[in-house]
């Protein structure tokens, strides 16, 4: 298999993570004051753990040389329940639209440490569009206002989530400097399962203090939809696609995610964003067209 056909199964894994990410910024924030994130976090890897566990036990199991260092998959884990349940604390107070346009700087950040952990090296093309990029970004954030964006008021839900998008664009590089050979399937497990480790001593008090019997079946709903589509999948796809694709170019679909936002937003009968809003996201577009034209 050539060169060109890997990088373009990569894209095209890239293209089915960036749409179904999307839902859970529209649907998370449905439910998003409805449970504590980390006990959300927590269920939604229980059951994305399960699935994932099925499949590899379907297709052979584990091998022995898949347990070594075990503390790799701590890390990936870690940075994932970092990122997920600051998420969820973002989407209480911003909106999805302006919570996607903060992920949309996560290519930023996924060069600096794919610099760093991997010395990729991003060319002037990409700084161009990663720079257009997170100006189209950083409109959306401040809702288009000069004034907020020179005076960088940001709001505590994008904050937040900011710091939850440093880690994932540090799960990026990091997946492939720490895989030793796994398949996609096999990683992914490890990374659950040690994010559920985390998740449970950093949070186990409140996921007993969840009434699951009383939640509403929305939650369950979206719940459900976060474990199998938006984590079990996902991260089946963006560790395929980091395999073969530098993390500057994994990430640049990210760019995607605000648009798929909106129309994720009209389907469930949101307005339609301002006028104003949309220039931003035509950036954003442009980035990816930038990043994805050579291919």
């Amino acid at each position: 298999m050539t060169a060109r056909t890997e990088a373009l199964r990569g894209h095209a894994a890239m293209l089915a993570f960036s749409a179904l990410i999307a839902g859970s910024f529209s649907f998370g924030g449905r439910i998003a004051n409805l449970i504590d994130p980390v006990a959300l976090t927590t269920v939604r890897f229980v059951i994305a753990t399960a699935i994932i566990a099925a499949v590899v036990a379907m297709r052979g199991g584990i091998r022995r040389a898949d347990l070594a260092a075990p503390w790799r998959y701590v890390v990936i884990g870690g940075l994932m329940a970092i990122y997920f349940v600051l998420m969820f604390e973002g989407l209480k107070t911003a909106s999805p639209v302006s919570t996607s346009a903060v992920f949309t700087l996560a290519p930023i950040f996924a060069a600096g440490f794919g610099w760093l952990l991997l010395r990729q090296v991003t060319t002037a093309r990409m700084a161009l569009a990663l720079t257009i990029g997170g100006l189209g970004a950083l409109w959306v954030i401040f809702r288009a206002d000069i004034s907020a964006l020179l005076a960088l008021e940001l709001g505590r839900g994008e904050g937040v989530f900011l710091i939850g998008v440093v880690a994932h664009a540090a799960y990026t590089p990091m997946v492939r400097r720490l895989n030793r050979g796994e398949s996609p399937l096999v990683f992914t497990l490890g990374m659950l399962i040690a994010a559920l480790v985390v998740l449970i001593a950093y949070g186990s008090d409140r996921v007993m203090a969840t009434d699951w019997a009383a939640l509403p079946a929305v939650v369950w709903a979206v719940t459900l939809y976060l474990a199998v589509f938006a984590s079990a999948t996902t991260f089946v796809l963006v560790q395929y696609a980091t395999l073969r694709l530098p993390s500057a170019k994994v990430m640049a679909y990210t760019y995607l995610t605000p648009s798929w936002v909106i129309g994720w937003e009209l389907i469930l009968g949101a307005k339609p964003p301002p006028t104003l809003i949309l220039a931003g996201i035509a950036l954003t577009l442009v980035a990816l067209w930038l990043l994805l034209a050579e291919d």
